[in-house]
């Protein structure tokens, strides 16, 4: 369903992105960079990397090299053509693949991000468990992704926009009003960020962060490969 929900709006993921969130996703993804610090000999590995957003602001930031991975063909199809416009033609790998099961050697990326991708994970434990596995001790785990509570004082207003207004939106848009329909249950869904922090903690992580954003709307999980 997942799969479905994602190949459907493919082709105006990036104009959607700007639309439901007025634009505020670019400055969540900047604190993401601002983070990460990205370096020349740095070796990232994108996950449910969409249309490359992450892996091109990692590659404009002065990071080396990317593996921009995403379950879904069409997505991967629509980054790899976002990114050859822009003439980036051999610093990101683009690969098809599952968060649970990467297309990756053990240790073998100094960073990995998912942003606004776990919680479309089947079973995030897993996806945690992958993210150890795959970086050098040492690495740098980041996760930027909607939390299900935002500040008190935002909450009714969050909750009205999230239930009426982005569902209208994506149909207007995309045609595809129940893809912005899961969107809205995933993130009500998902684990609040002490217990993710919790959860990347049991899978091997250390020195586990989180920070909010924009009243609580979307958190910074950060923490580091021992």
């Amino acid at each position: 369903m997942v799969q479905r929900v994602f190949a459907s709006v493919s082709g105006r993921y990036d104009l959607m992105n700007d639309m439901m969130s007025l634009g505020i996703h670019r400055m969540w993804k900047r604190a993401l960079m601002d983070t990460l610090a990205p370096k020349p000999d740095m070796r990232l590995l994108d996950v449910a990397c969409g249309t490359g957003d992450i892996a091109l602001r990692f590659l404009s930031r002065g990071g080396g090299h990317v593996t921009a991975c995403d379950r879904n063909v069409q997505m991967v199809e629509a980054g790899r053509g976002r990114a050859i416009d822009k003439g980036v033609l051999s610093a990101i790998r683009w690969v098809v693949g599952d968060a649970e099961a990467l297309p990756c050697a053990d240790s073998s990326v100094d960073a990995y991000t998912i942003a606004f991708g776990l919680r479309n994970v089947t079973q995030i434990d897993n996806a945690l468990t992958e993210a150890v596995r795959v970086l050098e001790p040492g690495g740098r785990f980041m996760c930027l992704e909607f939390a299900p509570e935002a500040a008190t004082w935002l909450e009714p207003l969050y909750r009205r926009y999230s239930f009426a207004v982005l569902p209208a939106l994506g149909q207007a848009v995309t045609g595809d009003g129940d893809a912005y329909r899961y969107l809205v249950e995933s993130i009500r869904r998902f684990p609040k960020q002490a217990a993710l922090s919790e959860r990347i903690t049991a899978a091997g992580f250390d020195v586990v962060k989180h920070r909010n954003l924009t009243g609580g709307i979307v958190a910074i999980h950060s923490a580091w490969r021992v």
